[in-house]
């Protein structure tokens, strides 16, 4: 699902993420927001995209670099 992850994000540029839960939930079926998260962290830890947040609920994931 990182792949998918990294993928959605280079196609469509910098999106919250809700929007992205809602693109692997159409490509995936049932992705949980925990699972979302857990992917999230690790692709942020291995330098691939960076989470920032917006508002109290709401994070934007862009990528972090070229590569």
């Amino acid at each position: 699902m990182s792949l998918a992850i990294v993928e959605i994000v280079e196609k469509k540029g910098p999106l919250t993420d809700l929007d992205l839960h809602k693109e692997l939930k159409s490509s995936f079926g049932e992705v949980s927001f925990r699972e979302l998260n857990k992917n999230l962290m690790k692709l942020e830890l291995g330098g691939v995209l960076r989470v920032s947040r917006l508002m109290k609920n709401k994070r934007q994931v862009e990528l972090a670099g070229k590569f």
